[in-house]
């Protein structure tokens, strides 16, 4: 059964451009280490919650725009070795291919699928 890993972040809406190139950097790696699939979402229609929602989970500003992504894996053990390959390739290094958004404040993790209809 595959395997996901899921993100959503605060990005500044100014951003969107190097955010973009950012992503398909990422993509690129990614996929040569074995991702079956990697989708970039900006976010159109997120309304804030009272209790919850997702710019309240990234602290999102007035000048930020929510995204949210996931990546799908073969299985855990193929996104694991891509994990720790990946973070080791020149092109994730930070001074190549710098986040372009706060990353501490980006909530993301690893999912086992349950169901895929």
């Amino acid at each position: 059964m595959n395997y996901m890993d899921a993100f959503v972040a605060a990005v500044p809406t100014a951003n969107k451009a190097k955010y973009l190139e950012h992503a398909r950097i990422a993509a690129a790696v990614f996929k040569e280490l074995g991702a079956l699939q990697v989708v970039e979402c900006w976010g159109d229609d997120v309304p804030e919650g009272k209790v919850t929602s997702f710019p309240l989970a990234v602290k999102c500003q007035a000048d930020e725009t929510v995204v949210f992504g996931w990546i799908s894996w073969p299985s855990k053990a193929v996104r694991d070795r891509a994990m720790a390959q990946a973070m080791e390739d020149p092109r994730m290094q930070p001074d190549v291919n710098p986040m372009p958004f706060d990353g501490q404040r980006m909530v993301y993790g690893g999912f086992e699928v349950l169901f895929d209809g």
